[in-house]
């Protein structure tokens, strides 16, 4: 069995949704959308939801509902935001021996307000999952083939650690950078040369690689990593092994319930499968099966595909490289 370790975030959230006071307000002037709640006001929500979050634990959940043997290593408090992560972790099979604890930092912790379009505006308090400690990221104390990385809050120094130390054990890794990374671009790409699979939507790949479509990124990208996927929000994605470029459109039109853990769930929809020998195709549609499933739940894990989910043919096209 291929055994996975993800490696991230991990916090507690509480969703507010159902209010009329969240309903998208258009600034003509501004040209952007806004949420407008006036200060002071208090305001009825008629739905509320606690769910934990963080892109390495959803990632862990969409692998250990797959069936495959993960950990997740990540930073808590021992506080109740934490015990509520612990408790979902342990009640979906995750192992959580190499969690670390913060003696300074809370849990991390957000208050997701939830417009009725699906769209959401966080409040977060990121807490212990973006102060770490590089002795708590030892490789050598697991056994794990691939190691799923998100987010480390910029700390370039330790994912410099990770990607090194999973290549010195011959552990393949998979990378979904975040905006701090990406705030760092010539430190990223530095990093890039110990990544087998790379996951970034079309906006992310272009502060990484010149191109305005996503073949041109792909193919850029592919010259420095094993596999590339790019997403382009409803329009879909392309995906690259170096050998065949797969063309995906949306999997299915579903009702937007919370678009919350959506690109967690597709990058680890697609590990799922392709660490087990799957083809980028297959792995691709259930990536895309994954995603929409988790947008029609509210919160990141709930919509998360057990094994022996039932998939359906998409919009797809395939050619070689």
């Amino acid at each position: 069995m291929v055994k996975m370790l993800t490696i991230g975030a991990a916090v507690q959230d509480i969703f507010m949704s159902h209010s009329p006071e969240f309903m998208p307000f258009n600034d003509k002037y501004d040209k952007k959308v806004f949420l407008k709640i006036e200060f002071g006001s208090k305001n009825d929500v008629d739905d509320i939801n606690f769910s934990t979050g963080g892109g390495a634990t959803n990632a862990a959940v969409t692998f250990a509902r797959q069936g495959l043997e993960v950990e997740f290593m990540g930073t808590i408090a021992r506080d109740t935001a934490g015990q509520a992560v612990l408790t979902d972790l342990d009640n979906e099979g995750v192992g959580t021996k190499h969690i670390s604890y913060s003696d300074k930092y809370h849990t991390g912790y957000s208050t997701v307000l939830i417009a009725p379009t699906g769209e959401r505006t966080f409040l977060t308090y990121r807490g212990a999952s973006t102060h770490y400690d590089i002795k708590n990221f030892d490789l050598k104390k697991s056994s794990a083939d691939w190691i799923y990385v998100s987010s480390m809050a910029g700390d370039m120094d330790i994912l410099d650690s990770i990607f090194y130390q999973a290549k010195e054990l011959g552990k393949q890794v998979c990378y979904n950078p975040g905006k701090d990374e990406l705030k760092q671009i010539s430190k990223l790409r530095s990093l890039l040369e110990d990544v087998d699979v790379l996951l970034v939507n079309k906006e992310e790949a272009q502060m990484i690689v010149d191109g305005e479509t996503l073949e041109e990124l792909v193919r850029k990208l592919s010259n420095r990593v094993g596999a590339v996927i790019v997403s382009d929000g409803h329009k879909g994605v392309m995906a690259s092994d170096g050998k065949t470029i797969v063309r995906a459109g949306m999997y299915e039109d579903v009702k937007v319930i919370d678009r919350t853990g959506a690109g967690d769930a597709f990058g680890s929809g697609f590990l799922s499968q392709w660490a087990t020998g799957k083809s980028l195709k297959d792995s691709i549609v259930f990536a895309s099966a994954n995603s929409t499933s988790v947008v029609t739940k509210v919160g990141a894990k709930a919509g998360i595909l057990h094994k022996g989910a039932a998939l359906h043919a998409m919009p797809l096209s395939e050619k070689p490289f």
